[in-house]
């Protein structure tokens, strides 16, 4: 009457987590009743000891008391810096689909964020944030159709808005968003992975004197993190500038605790569950995750087992206690995975080389189609997947998948990538490529040494521009450099003869990202090609105006200064090298010549300037009166 059965262990589980949990709650009821600055709190812990886990459990108690919850995670495969506007994009697509602000609650909202925003139409913030935008559109007649002073492109392509006046507008939604009637709640998960954008608009929300009702919560891996790290440089600033951040320590679970944990798992007496947790909590060391992957590993292994004779669990204590155990989670984990079947283990490394989260039909296509539904389920019954979205996957944990991930090895990493990245590309229209542009990307970026041939080198430096673009257009700047640069590093001594566009597009690009992000020596040294190997001087202009902006920014105002001069006289406006006051005085008079007898309107009614090299001029003109008035 002995046999095995498979253990389910249910999501989300918490012990010895109430100290914590009755913390943030408290710094939650603060938010609602006083109000005046915002809230912080950051939660540190080692990586499975549930972190993620806690919060999960106090967003519906936060919910209840009123609060808005929004939560993004960030992934050290992907691009941080679109976490938090995939985080806000999320919850308004909820608010779409929920109505969950209505009548003059959602007025007032509205209102808000239009006086924040300006105009929905040709908006380049609100394209990052397209649910907000759909949403403030509806009734949009409320609402006047005058475009807010706040959204100005940057450089000559008009790809994306400033980095600074991004920061500032993402601020200003979150003061916007948090009111008395809808305290805001915002989490962001594993902050060692943060860009540094998003750890400084936080930084600017803990310090905006006009906003209230707010609690940020964030949590870390303390073993990743040290006292030189951007995240505690950063806390460290806002503490010196008066923000108070609570630190909320989740660390190993005590024996008694493991006990009780086991024994509701096991639905077993907890006196009769004391000598195998013992054991468990000696070998895992009380680190919730590891214990429950062991649990699995002697379930798998016929050491812990249902007995349906007597209806209870039962287990071999001598067996479990020469049971041998790798030193983490992620290595025991990998020594696990590699006992399932062949076809589990192939298609676990290609959906570990996808990132966090992806589609089904990108990993059919990654494998192309040979991984079924019952793949997933079967990662789901493993505790390997999570249903995150329809037809949408995602790793239950970020240890789970590089677990997958050490399946492969090593030395055939970088060939696993590439081939994925091959096969969505050859499987992927040019009209859905835009969909999966990153995916491709990412994955054919890995295999850059084993790609030789010069035609398929092009090839990935046009994708590679493709992402960069899209990375741009979103204000993702960060991504959109590295996307850049990788474009660039695929380029030959031959692809200024052979590839002109593609050469002069990757560099144009790049020296914008590198600018806003603040990489000045990187963009002082990529100029360098383009600006020598450039066809006519109306192709250097970019590249010129994004050096420029750099002198401004590093105080090389001499340099930039003479840079601007040279610029404008060979756009055909020439500068006398000395100002007397004889020069001084007949230019004022033809400027005066020139007014006399307009009136205003007859100004204002003027055609536009159309000549490009004017147009040019007027530009670095504006840069050289901002340089010469710094410089005075």
């Amino acid at each position: 009457d002995m046999m095995t059965s498979r253990l389910r262990l249910p999501q989300n589980m918490l012990y010895g987590r109430q100290a914590q949990m009755s913390l943030i709650l408290h710094l939650f009821q603060t938010s609602i009743e006083f109000g005046n600055v915002p809230q912080m709190a950051m939660i540190s812990g080692c990586p499975g000891s549930g972190k993620s886990t806690l919060v999960d459990q106090l967003k519906q108690p936060l919910i209840d008391l009123g609060g808005c919850f929004i939560e993004g995670k960030f992934d050290k495969a992907m691009r941080p810096d679109t976490v938090l506007a995939t985080a806000l994009d999320r919850y308004f697509g909820g608010i779409l689909e929920t109505s969950k602000f209505v009548g003059n609650a959602q007025v007032s909202l509205k209102w808000r964020i239009h006086d924040i925003l300006g105009s929905t139409e040709n908006n380049p913030f609100l394209e990052m944030l397209p649910n907000l935008k759909a949403w403030l559109s509806e009734d949009s007649s409320q609402f006047s159709a005058t475009q807010s002073n706040d959204i100005i492109g940057m450089g000559s392509s008009g790809l994306a808005v400033s980095s600074q006046r991004v920061k500032y507008l993402f601020c200003k939604l979150i003061g916007a968003m948090a009111s008395r009637s809808s305290p805001l709640i915002l989490f962001l998960d594993d902050l060692q992975w943060a860009d540094e954008t998003t750890l400084d608009i936080a930084r600017m929300i803990m310090t905006d004197p006009d906003i209230t009702h707010f609690l940020f919560l964030g949590s870390y891996r303390d073993t990743e993190v040290n006292r030189s790290h951007p995240l505690i440089s950063k806390l460290n600033t806002m503490e010196e500038q008066g923000v108070t951040v609570v630190d909320v320590k989740v660390g190993p679970i005590e024996k008694e605790v493991v006990n009780t944990m086991i024994s509701e798992i096991l639905y077993t007496p907890p006196s009769l569950c004391r000598p195998l947790s013992s054991i468990i909590h000696s070998k895992t060391g009380g680190v919730i995750m590891f214990i429950l992957r062991f649990l699995q590993t002697l379930n798998a292994d016929d050491k812990l087992w249902f007995n349906m004779g007597g209806k209870r669990w039962m287990y071999d204590l001598d067996k479990i206690r020469h049971t041998e155990i790798q030193d983490d989670v992620v290595s025991h984990m990998t020594h696990q995975m590699a006992r399932l079947s062949k076809d589990m283990r192939m298609g676990l490394m290609f959906a570990a080389c996808l990132g966090r989260k992806f589609p089904s039909s990108v990993l059919a296509k990654a494998t192309k189609h040979e991984v079924t539904d019952a793949f997933t389920q079967t990662c789901i019954d493993y505790g390997f997947f999570q249903l995150d979205d329809v037809n949408v996957y995602m790793w239950q944990h970020d240890q789970v998948q590089q677990a997958a991930y050490e399946l492969i090895p090593k030395n055939k990493q970088d060939s696993y990538h590439l081939l994925i990245g091959t096969r969505l590309y050859m499987d992927t229209p040019d009209e859905k490529m835009k969909d999966l542009i990153f995916f491709v990307v990412d994955n054919m970026n890995h295999g850059v040494a084993l790609i030789n041939d010069h035609d398929k080198r092009t090839e990935v430096a046009q994708l590679n521009l493709q992402a960069g673009e899209k990375a741009l257009s979103s204000s993702a700047f960060q991504s959109a450099s590295e996307y850049l640069l990788a474009g660039i590093s695929f380029l030959d001594a031959e692809s200024w003869s052979t590839d002109y566009d593609l050469a002069l597009r990757l560099y144009d690009a790049a020296s914008e990202a590198l600018f806003v992000v603040g990489e000045f020596d990187t963009l002082m040294t990529i100029v360098e090609e383009p600006l020598r190997m450039a066809k006519c001087f109306e192709d250097k202009l970019n590249l010129y105006n994004n050096m420029i902006r750099t002198h401004s920014c590093t105080s090389m105002v001499e340099n930039g200064i003479s840079t601007c001069l040279s610029i404008i006289s060979q756009l055909g406006e020439d500068f006398p090298t000395e100002i007397t006051a004889e020069i001084y005085h007949r230019e004022a008079q033809e400027v005066k010549r020139l007014l006399h007898g307009k009136t205003k309107n007859d100004l204002l009614s003027l055609p536009t300037m159309t000549d490009s090299n004017s147009l040019g001029a007027m530009h670095f003109l504006s840069h050289l009166l901002i340089l010469t008035f710094t410089k005075r």
